[in-house]
């Protein structure tokens, strides 16, 4: 199982079935504030739906093309982050990531960020990473900028968030440039 140690109190955790109630309550306790940049979440309606997903994020990881994994805090569910499909011809992916409302400003998402980011490119070899976030997501964009990411551009309309869609910005990392960021 892939378990990433990115400090004393915090691991990367490869999701597995046996997760699936713990995963739901954290989107279930936190939902009206996940909804309000997440897309998916009030479609999230009980734990056996899980039972689906999981089995395909570990899939796509057995096949080496993606990451879906909780963010352990202390030993509780605080998060989840992920790379979404691996491009391999061009050596890129993007990056996933929510924190339950409780676990916000303790610096968990920056130093989880920073190790997906140092194992993208020093394990995976990897050439360029990309976050996007809602324009208004001042939270989820102060990761990317903190960590020294380029905003490269604005996609109008770029996600459909229930009732309206809304602007996504887009910031890029390139590996000779990480060491760089220091």
């Amino acid at each position: 199982m892939f378990v990433l140690k990115v400090d004393q109190d915090i691991e990367l955790q490869l999701f597995q079935l046996h997760h699936c109630e713990e995963l739901f309550q954290l989107v279930d306790h936190n939902r009206n504030h996940l909804r309000e940049w997440l897309p998916w979440v009030d479609n999230m309606t009980s734990p056996i739906q899980y039972h689906e997903i999981i089995p395909i994020w570990l899939k796509a990881f057995a096949e080496n093309n993606g990451i879906n994994a909780g963010i352990r805090y202390k030993g509780q569910l605080a998060g989840c982050i992920g790379f979404h499909q691996i491009d391999w011809t061009n050596k890129q992916t993007s990056i996933g990531y929510y924190l339950g409302r409780g676990f916000e400003r303790k610096g968990i998402m920056t130093r989880t960020v920073q190790a997906l980011v140092n194992y993208a490119f020093l394990d995976l070899n990897l050439n360029r990473l990309e976050i996007r976030c809602g324009v208004g997501n001042k939270k989820s964009r102060a990761i990317p900028e903190r960590l020294g990411f380029v905003q490269e551009g604005i996609i109008r309309d770029g996600e459909y968030l229930y009732n309206h869609y809304h602007d996504l910005v887009v910031y890029g990392m390139l590996a000779r440039d990480w060491g760089n960021n220091d």
